[in-house]
């Protein structure tokens, strides 16, 4: 039958609770009690949805997945476990379930993870074609905005599909400007929501009194300044994707009720009386390393489980060089379209710098690059004496090994000091007769480039919010696009 599901939980109550949730919507239950009935229930008939517990009385509810997933590869799974056992939850989507849910789950959670899993199975012909690598060369034609035929991008690339068609959350990590954001724009293209809201938010750029806001909505009145209803983001994606971007800078206070909206599938907005049910998948990332935050007491534990069921580490450019000619030639031409400039391609000397530098800013570096060559030189060849100074002369470099706009400054183009000593020894006086706007721009940049590329770690040490910093990269941004 069209919708034929075998339930294996050991508790008889919640059995027929759940069993009477799914036939009040026309599904055909068949109830388990144990590993030996589901295995001769599955010799009997073969169901389109396996719920399963993965606590039972005679093994491992893991046992009988891998079976499963052995004998039946298209069949859809999903876990069932306790609250304190979140983890094991993870080895089973690890493991090929397609969602869990951790007890207790209300009636809206439950049905909507089961419609979800059989949804997926009617997209499956058209997926499988799409991902046919006869007809589709991911790692030759890049993919999703992607570009880059390396080995480890074609891997990405096939995460991406496979994650695609689950509804479990994904975790991406990388340094900053390796494409976390296009990654996560591309799982919900390549998932059943993609015809939904993709709704992403930068958790370091939104001032901390007001994130919860912006995360769960509030009502008009509930504080001062809300003025009207606002739904957020968590409404707002309903039925599709919510990307928390920079989700390490989460407040602990915040990461708690993220947590109780991840296991009830509802959120509270601020003000209200009731909490709404949502059904939204989470995909979110960070450029921390999150065990590191976990183990330093500023990640819940129990949050970094929870949302570290897929994860994703998006490779740095310097460890796909090949990448980086593709990168580079297809953003020069496009770049030279929208200047009006006559760019073919580079000469071999740049070539074997593109391949050689070791891009701390990755691909976001790489864009720039190219960008200010094209604006500020004519083609057709890009030249070496055409690629920022940083990139064919000697720099001063930070700490971190970026190379530092100030500390070449104070090496090698201003007069020594007034009291004789080398600039080196004198860095104030090394930045005598340097434009105010050029020395704050420098000092930022270096301070984000020794905090590793993280904003609101440099925000601190420079004494600004995170959103001040990221306003002033955007109009340096913005000035470079007009230039």
């Amino acid at each position: 039958m069209a919708n034929r599901i075998l339930l294996v939980e050991d508790t008889e109550t919640l059995s027929m609770v759940y069993s009477q949730a799914l036939i009040r919507y026309g599904h055909d239950v068949t109830c388990a009690y144990s590993l030996a009935d589901a295995r001769a229930a599955l010799e009997d008939f073969t169901p389109k949805l396996l719920l399963l517990d993965l606590q039972l009385p005679d093994g491992d509810g893991l046992e009988l997945l891998e079976q499963v997933q052995a004998e039946h590869p298209d069949l859809r799974v999903i876990v069932i476990t306790a609250n304190g056992s979140i983890y094991r939850a993870v080895q089973a989507m690890r493991a090929g379930a397609f969602d869990f849910l951790v007890k207790p789950f209300d009636d809206a959670r439950f049905v909507n993870a089961v419609q979800n899993a059989l949804s997926s199975l009617q997209d499956v012909g058209s997926s499988s074609v799409a991902a046919n690598p006869a007809d589709t060369d991911l790692e030759s034609l890049g993919f999703e905005g992607f570009i880059g035929k390396s080995e480890a991008m074609g891997e990405i690339y096939r995460m991406i599909r496979s994650i695609g068609r689950s509804t479990a959350t994904v975790f991406i990590t990388g340094e900053s400007g390796t494409g976390k954001d296009l990654c996560a724009r591309a799982i919900h293209a390549n998932s059943t929501r993609a015809q939904k809201t993709f709704v992403p938010l930068n958790c370091a750029a939104i001032p901390r009194d007001l994130l919860e806001s912006e995360v769960f909505g509030h009502l008009k009145g509930s504080f001062t300044g809300a003025l009207s209803d606002k739904p957020g983001a968590a409404a707002i994606a309903d039925g599709g994707t919510l990307f928390l971007d920079e989700i390490c800078e989460m407040d602990l206070s915040l990461q708690t009720k993220l947590l109780r909206f991840l296991q009830t599938s509802t959120i509270q907005p601020v003000g209200a009386s009731r909490p709404k049910s949502v059904d939204v998948r989470i995909v979110c990332a960070t450029n921390r390393d999150p065990l590191a935050e976990v183990r330093a007491g500023r990640f819940r534990e129990d949050l970094y489980y929870r949302l570290h069921v897929v994860p994703i580490h998006m490779p740095p450019l310097r460890d796909r060089p090949d990448d980086v000619l593709d990168i580079a030639q297809s953003s020069l031409l496009s770049y030279a379209e929208e200047e009006g400039k006559h760019f073919t391609g580079f000469d071999t000397e740049t070539i074997d710098i593109l391949r050689s530098y070791p891009w701390p800013g990755n691909v976001r570096q790489l864009l720039n690059v190219i960008r200010n060559v094209v604006v500020l030189h004519e083609g057709p060849l890009v030249q070496r004496s055409m690629l920022p100074g940083d990139m064919h002369a000697p720099v001063g470099i930070s700490q971190v090994g970026v190379p530092s706009p100030i500390a070449s400054n104070i090496e090698n183009t201003v007069p020594p000091a007034p009291n004789g000593t080398d600039a080196k020894n004198n860095p104030v006086a090394a930045l005598v007769g340097l434009p105010l706007a050029e020395v704050e721009r420098d000092f930022i940049e270096a301070t984000i480039a020794h905090c590793e590329g993280s904003i609101p770690r440099a925000a601190k040490v420079l004494g600004l919010s995170p959103s001040t910093v990221y306003r002033k990269l955007e109009s340096w941004n913005n000035v470079e696009k007009t230039a």
